[in-house]
Order: structure tokens, then sequence, then C-alpha cells
């Protein structure tokens, strides 16, 4: 059965979709950053999990995934700076 919605949420969520988006604190460069810090500590996370699991603490389902989570963060790293190397070598091969 479809849940009802109030006339003031669906304009309140059209406001909101309808809205220019603020760019984040520092632009671009921040925004990198704290995906970098993200996918290192996403590391750091899969090397606890591996720790505890060596010592008896942890499960192995936790370790998976933690090994997951950080392959994945290691692997959209990767696709995006040859992106951005990709895009480099155009800007470059461009005539003047």
């Amino acid at each position: 059965m479809p849940v009802a919605i109030a006339p003031v949420q669906a304009a309140a969520a059209y406001r909101a979709a309808a809205a220019p988006e603020v760019p984040a604190e520092g632009g671009f460069g921040a925004t990198l950053q704290r995906a970098v810090e993200g996918a290192v500590e996403m590391g750091r996370g899969a090397d606890a999990a591996s720790t505890q699991a060596l010592l008896g603490q942890g499960s192995v389902s936790d370790v998976v995934m933690a090994v997951s989570r950080a392959e994945l963060a290691l692997q959209t790293a990767v696709a995006l700076r040859d992106r951005v190397v990709s895009a480099y070598q155009d800007v470059m091969r461009m005539p003047i």
C-alpha cells in the first residue's frame, strides 16, 4: 500500500531537490584529500580486523568485509588516478 505524503513534505522535498548544491568547504582539493584519507582509513581498518582475527578476537567475515572495502577503495583511487593522468595527457597534446 503506498504511503501518503503530506503536501508540506512534498514541497520540502521539491525545494531540496531543486536547490543548487553548495560546494564543500575547500573545493575539489579538500574533497579529494578527504577521499584519500578515507581510503587510507579503510586500509588501516582492514589491517586492524586482520590482526584481531589472528589474535582470535574477530571473525573471518569481518576481515573479509574490511578487506573487500579497502580493495574497492584502492581500485577506485587507481581508476581516478588513471583518469586524471589521461586527462592531463590529453591537455598536453592539444595544439596551441
